[in-house]
């Protein structure tokens, strides 16, 4: 999976078809798919009967091995009680087609394949009941949660001047996985010379997470994560985030229940910036006026590890042209290299910025330094500029 995302003035809260296409597809699996239950059994017996029909007189054209078809097509829609009495109905077929064919039928190596089919059919089903989901129900509600955890990291409307992308590429191109973005936005009032309350841009938050594991080995995780992160952005003192999630880490109990995660929060009328890291990379600044890019290295545990973990922040400020770049470590790690190669590596793509500009940065950096890398990888950059009016 490949995601990549932007986020400015002009497309901040733009409406989302996608979304909603999504929903209504999960919608039906959930609620229309299972109820048509007691149409689709009846039909299944008679696709299988007409199968064992048709073999008999038009051998060329009709096996008894496509009695497989709708076997499979049980496994997908049906419960697993349902799934038996398909099975045996399709048994049936096969051994009345057997005892009425000349020569005998079917061969060895067609009874083989139905078995073999009907027997992975079974354990698929039997993987759903012990999940406590029924037909297709499984599978809409994955596709519900990986939604959800996509939703997590939109980016809240941005004040004119201030841009943000985020690209991100799970291990192997599957749907989940364990790298994840959380991201809040507060409004603040401020006192003008006039004695009168002005709602000023306020302060952006970014959480960027990475959880142990990778791609499903660490999804299931990364969905849980998400949730209670995204309710703990914005909610607790910004000093406080990452002992709170802490806390929250270490309450789950899991064996490889730890994770590195930087948190941002920027000042978004002055450009003033605080960076808290929990064991996560460094994050790097863009000097426009001095044209380079330099690491700020923030210290501090791991989530789920220490139960009194303290995180302290390193300070800096944006000014216009500059940028911030957050990152995981899968764009930086290669098995058997130094870590500072790494980064060598990623800053030196991240140079080609200020010749071809922001937009479009996050995804042409992380092509060009873990394209191929069997890794989760993720690529946050925020950049200022001046504003036109």
């Amino acid at each position: 999976m490949a995601v990549t995302a932007s986020v400015d003035r002009a497309a901040g809260d733009r409406p989302r078809a996608r979304p909603r296409r999504v929903a209504a597809v999960a919608f039906w699996l959930r609620h229309t798919a299972p109820q048509s239950e007691a149409f689709l059994l009846p039909a299944l017996i008679a696709l299988a009967a007409a199968v064992g029909v048709l073999a008999h007189f038009h051998t060329v054209w009709v096996q008894p091995s496509m009695v497989t078809l709708p076997l499979l097509l049980g496994g997908f829609m049906l419960r697993f009680t349902a799934q038996l009495v398909l099975l045996v109905a399709s048994a049936l077929v096969v051994v009345i087609d057997a005892l009425t064919s000349h020569p005998a039928r079917p061969t060895p190596g067609t009874i083989l394949l139905i078995g073999a089919t009907a027997l992975i059919v079974l354990v698929m089903s039997r993987e759903r009941v012990r999940l406590g989901v029924r037909g297709t129900r499984g599978e809409s509600m994955l596709f519900d949660l990986r939604e959800r955890l996509r939703a997590q990291g939109q980016v809240p409307r941005l004040p004119e001047g201030w841009h943000l992308e985020l690209a991100l590429k799970s291990a192997g191109g599957q749907s989940f996985a364990g790298d994840f973005l959380i991201a809040a936005r507060s409004d603040v009032e401020t006192l003008d010379p006039e004695g009168e309350f002005r709602k000023g841009p306020g302060r952006l938050q970014l959480g960027l997470v990475d959880v142990s594991g990778k791609g499903l080995q660490a999804g299931t995780r990364a969905l849980l994560l998400s949730g209670a992160f995204g309710g703990l952005l914005g909610s607790v003192p910004a000093p406080q985030f990452l002992a709170a999630a802490n806390r929250y880490l270490l309450r789950q109990g899991w064996e490889e229940g730890f994770a590195t995660a930087v948190h941002l929060v920027v000042d978004l009328e002055t450009g003033d910036f605080e960076c808290y890291s929990a064991g996560h990379p460094p994050i790097a600044q863009l000097a426009a006026g001095a044209g380079r890019w330099s690491l700020c290295e923030t210290p501090g545990p791991v989530l789920g590890v220490l139960p009194d973990a303290e995180y302290k922040p390193t300070r800096g400020r944006l000014e216009y042209g500059d940028g911030l770049m957050l990152f995981t470590d899968g764009l930086i790690e290669q098995p058997g290299q130094d870590l500072a190669i790494g980064l060598d590596r990623l800053l030196g793509a991240a140079g080609t910025l200020q010749t071809k500009g922001f937009s479009g940065g996050a995804a042409r950096i992380v092509d060009a330094v873990a394209r191929k890398t069997n890794d989760d990888r993720a690529l946050v950059l925020v950049w200022r500029t001046r504003p036109t009016s």
